[in-house]
Parts: C-alpha cells; structure tokens; sequence
C-alpha cells in the first residue's frame, strides 16, 4: 500500500513532527536515530565519497546550464570570437556530467549494495539470536517484513543521509544563488511555486491519512483471505467450496476497487488544483521573463537560464524538504528492527563446546523440579523430573496439548525452566545446563512436514555439508526411506516439491528421520516423528536407529504408544505433571491400544 502513502508523504510527515513534539515521541525518534548512526560510523568513508561526488555533479550541472546561456546569447548577438570556447565547454561538462553520473551510479550502486548486505547480516545474527519465547510474539509474515523491508530502509539511510542533506541543501543554495545573482525578482518567483503545496498542508494530512488508512485495513484483509486459501488449498478443494471462496475474493475485490477509486478520484481533483497553482506561478514567471526581454533587461540565455533554474529550484527545494519524510520512514524502520535485536538473548554457555570431545560416549538428559509457564500463572510443567541415558529409548506419552513438545524445548535450551533445573551429564561427571551451545548435541525431528524445496540430498545435507552420497543412503536405509527412494529414476536426487509435495506424510516423515540420522548427534529427539508410519515400519526405524548407534540417547513423544515395550523408561505428561510410569503400567498402556 505503499503507493497511497506515499502521495502526499510531506503533509504526513510534517503532521507527525508537530504530533512527536506535542506527546514527548520525539525522543524516540531520536533514540531511532542514535541507532541508526552506529552504523553510519562503520561507513564514513562511503558517506564522504557520496558527499564528493554529488557536490561536484550538482557543480558540473551548474557550470554546463551557465555556459548553455553564454552560448545562446553569443548566438543570438552574432559574436563568434568567444564561441569556439563556450561551444566546447558546453559540450565537455554535459559528456564529463554525463560519464560521472554513470560512474556515480555504478559505484553507488555496488557500494549500496555490499553495506546493505553487511547490515543486513548484521541485523540477521542478532534476530537469530534472540529468545524462542520472545520471538514467538511476532508472526513469520511481521518478522520477514522488518528483516527486509525495514533493515532495507535502514542499510540505506544510514549511509545516504548526511549526503542526502548536504547535496540536497548545496543544489538549493547554488541554484537560488544563481539565479539572484541575475534578477532577484526572477529568483522569488522561482521560489514561490515550490512551497505552495505547504499551504494545503492540514486538509490534505486529513483526508489522507483517512483513505490510506482505510485502504491499508482492506488490503490486509485480503492478503490474509489469500494466503489462508492457498495454504489451505487441498482442504477447500477436497469441501468441494472453490466457488464459495471465489465468491468471498471478488467480495473483496469489490470493496478494494471501491476504496481505490475513492482514493484515485481524491488525488485526481488534489493534482488538478496543485498543478493549477504551479502553472499560475510557472505563467508569472514566464510572463516577467517576457517582460524582462522585451525591455531590453535580460538577453535570450538569461531567460532560457531563469526558466530552466525555476524547475530546477523548485525540485531542489523538494529534495530538502523531502528529507523529512525519509527521516521519519527511517526511524519508524528502525523502531520496528530495535524492536526485534533489542529482545533478551538465549542462554549462552561457550564451555558447553568442549562437550564434543565426549559425544562418542553419550550424555544422560537430566531434569529435576522442573516448573514452566507460557504465560505468567498458566503452568505448564510443574515440579516434575525426567531422565534418560546412552543407549535408551525414553518415551514421553500423553494427550496432545498437554507439554510433551514443551519438555522437547527444554531440552533444547529454546526454553528455560522457571525452576528448577534441565541439563546434560556427560560420561566424566560434568553437568551443563541446556543452553543455544549445547544444542549441537542434538538431532530433532520435529512435529509436522518440515521437508524442504530441492532434492533429497539437499534436504539431508542441510544438517551436514560435506555428508557423502553414501552416508546419505546408509541415513535413508536406517529411517527405512531407501525402500522408496531407491525405486525412483534420481534416486537422492530427486525433486521434492514444496512442503514435501509429491510424497506421502510418511515418507516425508521418514526423509525427516533421515535427515536427523545423518547429522549424528549423541541425542535424538522424535517429537510425534512416527506419527504417520505403520507400526512394524515404527519400531524397524528405532531398532535400526539404536543397533547402529548404540550409545545415542533417543528421546520420543507420542500420543500412541505402540513402542512403549521398546522402551527403558516411560513419562506420562498430564495435568502439567510429569510422571515416570511403571512397567507394568507401561505395558497395560501398550496393550490396551
């Protein structure tokens, strides 16, 4: 919705300093401002060579419209000793002008384009760092448009803004200079028509800020009408409703074209009525440089210089001022980044790396007294205890919702127990707390499809580069995947759709398992990973997975225990509690599904 807020984004802007003055948010912006700086600092060779080169392109600009106005005045007074001359300096400012604009544009251009990916990765590391549960307030669609659409603003802002005010304010002065040095009349005149638009400033904020606001509220209705149907297109295809959601989109269509229109025919009148004054003024204008000629007060290239530098004023004096609405755009872009990197981080413990040494022999996954909320005074887990050793299967069984995903978290540092404590013992004795450094000792399958575009050898080595194409089959024969895999034309290398289309659930699943195989950490976590396999093809995986790697710890929640006698130790998780259960309630939980 850019596009209708960005007719009038000087009015808005100006509305929004008076509105920041009056409750006390200028000091936000500020603040915005301060941040963004930090990044400025990094680059203050790049914003002198901006400052440089537009300095000296305005000059040339100048210098080539001046010598144009010798030229035609030599022409039309019939004086040739001089014209060689002015001809040739003429000639060589525009092709010099014309050259260092290209080389201007192409370094700028590759300049822009390395900072704006420096901060970007900047920005990324700090984002990818931050809290799981603080991050999780923000949805993917919120969190993408900050990391592109907002650092994008920033990258680019924190290097051209001090350019951007110098440039804009010397071609003002240089151009207003200009002119008043031949008719300061001519140079009021000139100035005149470019802040008229000033002058409509209050009703056009109003009018404004109403359309675009209501323009912007149908328009997210309808991205989030499209992008719910087509996540859920197989759904509505197989309710047989398409026509019904055909009819709910030209529904909206028809309220969106309605707006649009509204808003169309408000900036049709309000361009009619500007360009009615500009040409009032542009006319005066003209009409005083008629005036000036016909007595005899100015030549030719005098007027074709004042009316050239009239249009060239009035788009210098927009520049200045239209720095107010990119410094506004930046610092709201900069609040909304803040937003996200000043967020707490995870938990870091580097020590936790010296753990690698040790994966050869297993690590127990420990809890003790363990209390955790989502939300404040909504428990979750309450005072409860797990454990699991090299070469067991531990289970976690229980209704869906009730926290086997959550306790899955704990053990991978994304979340922090509110008490007690959750860590790793490894074979000496040492304890580490779960935190984000000890999660390499972890392989995770989570809930859900989390197959990617690409070929099955791609989705495998995204946990391990450098793997072969030969442990990549022997990962596929462990998660029973190389049954199917093996029967197609490309075999590994064969396409997958997005989210896994063109396969079944299970064997997107079993993909999964061989992904989390393959990266062969000392601690496999299956969170419902089985869900969709058969039982036999169940419990063939699991017994694959613990005779080639004995002394790996295997971790499993399900919500139908048909592995139960598989397992070492079995966790009921209800009720917020959980609770190890007995053999033999192990065994009547299995033999009753």
């Amino acid at each position: 919705m850019d596009q209708f807020e960005e007719k009038t984004p000087l009015f808005q802007s100006l509305h929004t300093l008076r509105t920041s003055l009056r409750d006390g948010s200028i000091r936000e912006i500020i603040d915005d401002w301060r941040w963004i700086f930090t990044y400025s600092k990094r680059y203050k060779g790049a914003i002198l060579f901006y400052i440089f080169l537009g300095v000296f392109s305005t000059s040339l600009g100048m210098v080539a419209s001046v010598a144009s106005k010798y030229v035609i005045d030599i022409i039309t007074s019939r004086q040739t000793d001089k014209l060689g001359l002015l001809i040739a300096v003429t000639i060589g400012s525009a092709a010099f002008s014309l050259t260092f604009s290209s080389l201007i544009d192409r370094l700028s251009t590759k300049l822009g384009i390395d900072i704006n990916n420096d901060i970007q990765a900047d920005i990324f590391d700090q984002i990818i760092d931050v809290d799981w549960k603080a991050i999780n307030g923000y949805s993917s669609g919120d969190l993408l448009n900050r990391f592109n659409s907002d650092v994008g603003t920033v990258s680019s802002n924190a290097i051209s803004w001090l350019p951007s005010i110098i440039i804009a304010i010397y071609n003002f002065i240089v151009t207003f200079a200009v002119i008043w040095h031949y008719n300061r009349i001519m140079a009021l005149l000139a100035f005149a028509s470019a802040p008229v638009m000033l002058l409509m400033s209050k009703f056009l904020i109003t009018k404004q800020r109403d359309y675009a606001r209501r323009v912007k509220e149908v328009s997210s209705e309808m991205t989030g009408f499209e992008v719910e149907t087509f996540y859920n297109f197989d759904t509505i295809k197989s309710f047989g409703i398409t026509e019904q959601y055909g009819r709910k989109l030209r529904g909206w269509q028809k309220i969106f074209r309605k707006m649009s229109l509204d808003y169309n025919m408000f900036t049709i009148k309000t361009n009619i009525f500007m360009s009615i004054l500009g040409l009032i003024i542009q006319y005066a204008a003209f009409g005083y440089c008629l005036y000036l000629l016909w007595s005899n007060q100015i030549t030719y290239g005098t007027m074709t210089l004042f009316l050239e530098q009239r249009g060239r004023l009035a788009s210098a004096f927009n520049s200045v001022v239209g720095i107010i609405p990119a410094f506004l755009t930046s610092s709201v872009s900069a609040h909304r980044v803040r937003e996200l990197i000043d967020l707490p981080r995870e938990r870091h413990i580097p020590e936790s790396r010296e753990l690698a040494a040790l994966a050869k022999d297993g690590f127990e996954v420990r809890m003790r007294d363990v209390n955790f909320s989502y939300v404040e005074e909504n428990r979750v887990i309450t005072e409860s205890a797990f454990y699991a050793a090299p070469g067991e299967i531990v289970a976690l069984v229980g209704p869906s919702g009730e926290g086997k995903t959550t306790m899955i978290r704990l053990m991978l540092g994304l979340i922090r127990p509110d008490a007690g404590s959750a860590f790793l013992r490894s074979s000496d004795g040492r304890e580490t707390e779960m935190n984000a450094d000890s999660r390499f000792l972890f392989s995770y399958v989570p809930q859900g499809n989390t197959i990617l575009s690409g070929t099955i050898a791609e989705n495998l080595r995204m946990v391990r580069e450098n793997a072969t194409d030969e442990e990549i089959v022997e990962a596929l024969k462990t998660s029973c995947a190389w049954d199917f895999v093996s029967k197609m034309p490309d075999t590994i290398h064969t396409k997958i759709g997005e989210r896994g289309k063109g396969f079944s659930e299970g064997q997107a699943q079993r993909i999964a398992i061989a992904r989390a195989v393959l990266r062969d950490a000392p601690i496999l976590l299956l969170d419902e990973a089985t869900s969709a396999l058969d039982v036999t093809t169940e419990r063939q995986v699991l017994r694959n997975i613990i005779r080639k790697h004995p002394s790996k710890t295997i971790i499993v929640t399900t919500h139908r225990p048909t592995v139960l006698n598989m397992c070492q130790r079995v966790y009921r998780v209800m009720q917020t509690h959980v609770t190890e259960l007995s053999e033999e309630e192990s065994s009547r939980m299995a033999m009753d599904f």
